[in-house]
């Protein structure tokens, strides 16, 4: 497996530099606290491909607000989706609260509108989703993202928070797999 891991790094094409990432994520901030400024947000990470960006994120939000996190999985460490799988559910009540979604990408949709269903029947006044990376698919999707960072192409990527079968979630820049 580690030599399958390393080759695929080796091989992998840079779609977005750091510094590109770093500019989508300020331009989403400042979206961000635009549009929240007074609405005292709970931040929701997905897990766990929305750390990376829910961190870098966090830190360019100025107004004040809470976290929390949500874990639902179609992948599983695999390179395709399957069935939408509950894994973790936020402490936090969301009855009447702004709920701020952060994942790493809008790919087909399925799991982040599950999780946007989700907080709507759990009582959320609002739900505003943020994904770094929106995927460009020739069908259409179930939910619209907010605030988007960054759009890519149908490819598999990897980096800030996207990973290639568990692994390199912390490459800091956005690669597309070859062959995938």
């Amino acid at each position: 497996m580690k030599n399958e891991i390393e080759s695929v790094r080796a091989a992998a094409e840079l779609l977005h530099s750091k510094a590109e990432v770093e500019t989508a994520l300020d331009s989403m901030a400042q979206q961000i606290n635009q549009l929240l400024a007074d609405r005292n947000p709970l931040v929701l990470c997905v897990m766990n491909g929305g750390l990376v960006v829910a961190g870098q994120l966090l830190t360019r939000l100025t107004m004040p607000l809470t976290i929390d996190t949500i874990n639902a999985s179609r992948y599983h460490n695999k390179t395709v989706g399957e069935d939408v799988e509950w894994i973790t559910k936020p402490r936090t009540s969301l009855k009447n609260r702004t709920v701020l979604l952060v994942d790493d990408i809008l790919d087909a949709g399925i799991t982040l509108a599950a999780i946007y269903d989700y907080c709507v029947e759990q009582g959320a006044s609002s739900v505003y989703t943020a994904v770094l990376l929106d995927k460009d698919l020739p069908q259409d999707k179930p939910l619209t993202a907010d605030f988007v960072g960054l759009k890519v192409v149908d490819r598999y990527v990897f980096g800030y928070g996207m990973d290639y079968k568990g692994y390199w979630r912390n490459a800091d820049g956005i690669y597309a797999c070859a062959g995938l």
